[in-house]
Order: structure tokens, then sequence, then C-alpha cells
């Protein structure tokens, strides 16, 4: 009978270590989530700064007018719980409208001028990159967590206690096609 309820007692320290476990990695995932979320909407202010100074270029470029409203509502529309792909057509948005600035500054010499429009593009690409850093994190902290709930005892645990389901991590297809390394296995 002792040793029954030693055994008990070991498998219930065991389920309860591991249900912890798991909550603590998916509140990591939340977490580096929603820090892609914060930089991705610090870009919002960004573009709406920008905007308002390539309004007076408007009968020119039109078009980057349409990307930059276009990026900040893709980012209005990230959900909070983590997902990566729901990131993708923020990620290619922004390199949509930084390559159509790029244009409009070649095509406008008074656009390229303007100290203030050049700051916009230097901290949008500057919250780019911390997007990057963020992304690699929640992608990260995203292996760790569905490893966590996919690999015993943990699944055994997530299936009875916590039910929690993968995380999809982000990842840029087009991006990945352009890197041709092939590991030798």
């Amino acid at each position: 009978m002792g040793l029954l309820l030693i055994i008990a007692v070991v498998v219930g320290i065991t389920f309860w270590t591991c249900s912890n476990r798991i909550i603590g990695r998916h509140n990591r995932a939340q977490r580096a989530w929603a820090d892609v979320l914060v930089y991705e909407r610090q870009k919002t202010r960004v573009l709406d700064l920008l905007e308002q100074q390539v309004v007076s270029f408007k009968e020119y470029e039109g078009a980057l007018l349409e990307k930059i409203t276009g990026l900040r509502s893709a980012i209005g529309r990230l959900p909070q719980e983590a997902n990566g792909g729901a990131l993708l057509p923020v990620q290619l948005g922004t390199r949509e409208l930084l390559a159509g600035l790029n244009v409009a500054f070649e095509a406008y010499p008074e656009l390229k001028a303007n100290e203030l429009v050049n700051s916009f593009m230097r901290e949008i690409t500057e919250q780019q990159e911390n997007i990057g850093a963020a992304i690699t994190l929640f992608n990260s902290a995203v292996e760790v967590f569905n490893n966590s709930i996919q690999m015993f005892p943990g699944s055994i645990v997530n299936g009875f206690l916590n039910k929690k389901s993968v995380i999809v991590p982000f990842s840029d297809s087009q991006a990945s096609a352009a890197f041709e390394y092939k590991p030798n296995f």
C-alpha cells in the first residue's frame, strides 16, 4: 500500500510539474507574440506620419499611399493569440512599401530631399529590424512550447490537463525560397 502511495505521489508531482511547464512555455510564446505585435503597432505610428508627408505627393504616387494604408490595416488585423502565419501579409506589405518608397525617391527628387521622409524611412527600417529580432524570439518560444506538448510526457499531460494546441511559427516562404542551402543528412 505504501509503495502505491509513493508511485501515485511521484506521478502526481510529475503531472503537476509538466502541466506548469507547459503553461509557462505557452505564456512565454504568447508574450513573444505580444512583443511582435508591439513592434508592428509602433510601425503604424511611423506609417501615419509618413502618410502625412506622402499625401503632398499623392498625384504622383497614389499606389504608395495605398500600400501605407493597406499595411496599417494588415497590422491592425493581427490576432492577439500567437499565430506566426498571420504575420506573413504584414511582412510582405512592409517589403512592398519599402520598395515603393525607393522607387518614389528615385522618381521624385523633391521627395528624396525631404529629410523628414528620409527619417521615416530609417525609422521603418529600424522597426523592421526590431520585428525581425522579435520574430526570432517568438519562433524560438513556439518551438520550445510545441515540443513540450508534443513530446513525452508533456503530450500525455497536455492531453489530460492543459489541452493546449500547437502554435504556428512564423515562416516566410518568399525569403526561404531565395535561400538555397541544403544540409547533408
